[in-house]
Parts: structure tokens; C-alpha cells; sequence
């Protein structure tokens, strides 16, 4: 796997020739070696269709490909990092947390309605992310961004895990969301909880939850 964390703010990514990375514009900290970075015309992989789709679904945050021999350090904002590695199986993740990933997974585009209905539809809605969440298929290994870190909680059948739609992140596995409302009299004349909402991720796998209910 190419990602190595170094400390909760950077990744360290080795690029070994014939191998290619990409991640977000501007992310490159710094280098060693020969390394090369070109601004991604495509947005990623999947060529011009895919590309069309994801600007049509609002998940292209601009890339740069990485290619050459050498090492790269990898950070954005400030925001805290996170490697996930992947096993043939599929992340779900908001393209703009995407800090940089492996050139071999593939990348694609889901509407959230498929995972959960109408509701999955309202829950993009609500926490701004959208209709659609970008896709990474396969085996390889990614990292994302996050406000103040970000933990794993299992999702196990008969136990769903229920999460604040702002500190969500992604999730992985056979899991489906819903989002549930708390709305009563108390919320309707501002002397709720403030957690009028909340995600409910059910069916078996896992979710990354942020220290934070602050969007990037």
C-alpha cells in the first residue's frame, strides 16, 4: 500500500515507476526523488463519460495525477488524515474528502437514493453533500480528510449505529443509511437538543466518523 500516515495531518505516499496516484490539487506538501504532477484533465479514472458524470452529479474536486520514483508528502487545510485500505471491497465518501488515493481503485459515482430511498436522498439534503457520493472500488489504498479525526465503529446486523449527518465521513461494507428526524414542539421553539436529525447506518460493515460537526 502506498499511504503511510506520519502524523494526523499528513500522509507520506511512495511512487514507485509505472504507478500512479491521485490527489487533490494544490495537496502536495512536499518530495523526494522524481516525481511528476499534472493537473487531471479527466478528473480521475473512468474516462470522458465518467468524468461527464461526476460533473454532473457535483462529485469532480479537481485532481493531479502522480507519477515517477520517489516520495510525497500529502496534506490540505490543516485538516486531520486518514489511510483506509481497501480489500475488493467499496468505500463511500464525499468527493471533496478525498485527499489522494491509488490510481488502481476505481472510481465512480453513486446516487444516494439507492442506499436508502427517499431518505438517503433527504439525508444528502440535509447535510449539504448533495444527491450523489463519489465511489473507490477494489484493492488499494486511500486517504481522507477530516475535522479533528475520525474513528471506526462497526455496523453489525442488529446493531446500526446512528451518527450525526455533519460528523459522518464514509462508510464501507453492505450498509445501508437512513436518515431519522427528532423534530418535536421542544426543537420547533428552539429548546431542542440540537440533535434534530441523526444518520442511521444499518446491515454489517463500517462507518468513519469525525471529532466534528464541521463540513471541510
Amino acid at each position: 500500500m502506498p499511504f503511510r500516515e506520519l502524523n494526523a495531518k499528513m500522509v507520506e505516499a511512495t511512487v514507485t515507476p509505472g504507478q500512479t496516484l491521485f490527489s487533490q490539487r494544490g495537496a502536495m506538501l512536499a518530495y523526494t526523488g522524481e516525481v511528476s504532477f499534472t493537473p487531471s484533465v479527466q478528473g480521475g479514472q473512468g474516462g470522458l463519460m465518467s468524468m461527464i458524470g461526476r460533473r454532473v452529479a457535483n462529485e469532480a474536486t479537481p485532481l493531479m495525477t502522480v507519477d515517477g520514483s520517489g516520495t510525497v508528502l500529502f496534506g490540505h487545510g490543516g485538516h486531520h488524515v486518514r489511510v483506509i485500505d481497501l480489500a475488493g471491497d467499496t468505500l463511500y465518501v464525499e468527493a471533496d474528502r478525498l485527499l489522494a488515493f491509488d490510481g488502481s481503485l476505481r472510481q465512480g459515482t453513486m446516487f444516494m437514493g439507492s442506499q436508502g430511498g427517499v431518505m438517503g436522498m433527504v439525508r444528502g439534503q440535509v447535510t449539504g453533500q448533495g444527491l450523489f457520493t463519489t465511489t473507490l472500488s477494489g484493492h488499494g489504498s486511500l486517504a481522507v480528510l477530516a475535522h479533528g479525526g475520525v474513528i471506526e465503529l462497526p455496523i453489525a446486523p442488529d446493531h446500526p449505529v446512528h451518527v450525526d449527518p455533519q460528523a459522518y465521513v464514509a462508510h464501507r461494507g453492505e450498509v445501508r443509511n437512513r436518515l431519522s428526524a427528532a423534530i418535536g414542539w421542544r426543537e420547533m421553539v428552539g429548546r431542542g437538543s440540537g440533535e434534530a436529525f441523526q444518520l442511521e447506518l444499518s446491515g454489517s460493515g463500517t462507518v468513519y466518523v469525525q471529532a466534528s460537526e464541521e463540513k471541510l
